[in-house]
């Protein structure tokens, strides 16, 4: 299936789409390579844009721009990683399958509309609503545990909230680690634009 099917089928018609992931051989490389790779730049490419062209809180900075669009990047793709890492090294305590392929698979596939809402970085105002219908994702992650992961419904919400409360931790320690190398790089074009 081509990624413009399976975005708009994961995020219209997920109850049947999910079946049909689940029938799938999981290929994580090919997962990242042909579907997390090209949905991950809309953000980061929208965030370049709203940023480094328009003009957001920091004020118009191309290179803050191209610094922030660069960290979105990164960080969705270690998200990716991580997220479908912890996803199955977790799996098993929630009477889960413990295989990374599918763990991918749930993950890649939920994060899609935090992927395409990240078009409305492009407007750094109303960028805080691609956050916010980003978060149909974990509704995505939801119905898609017992298909992929194959856990018993009566251990999807405990297995998500588990994930999601790592995941938090996770993030906040990436997100200061990556938080620090921009501005260690780019702290002289963040003076300029403060400066402004």
């Amino acid at each position: 299936m081509n990624l413009v099917d399976r975005a708009k089928n994961i995020m219209l018609t997920p109850k049947t789409e999910w079946p049909v992931i689940a029938a799938e051989a999981p290929n994580p490389t090919a997962i990242m390579t042909g579907y997390v790779l090209p949905l991950a730049l809309i953000p980061a490419v929208a965030t370049v844009i709203g940023t480094g062209l328009i003009g957001g809180i920091m004020g118009t900075s191309l290179t803050w721009g191209i610094g922030m669009g660069v960290v979105s990047f990164i960080s969705t793709v270690l998200g990716v990683y991580l997220t479908a890492l912890v996803m199955n090294i977790l799996a098993p305590n929630f009477g889960s399958q413990k295989d990374f392929g599918r763990a991918m698979q749930t993950v890649a596939y939920s994060y899609t509309p935090a992927w395409v809402a990240g078009i409305l970085s492009i407007i750094p105002a109303i960028g805080w609503l691609g956050a916010l219908l980003g978060l149909y994702g974990l509704y995505l992650m939801y119905l898609g545990l017992p298909h992929t992961m194959k856990t018993p419904q009566d251990k999807v919400i405990l297995y998500l909230i588990v994930t999601i409360i790592v995941l938090v931790i996770v993030f906040a320690i990436l997100g200061a680690i990556l938080g620090g190398i921009m501005a260690a790089v780019l702290g002289f074009g963040m003076m300029g634009v403060m400066g402004s």
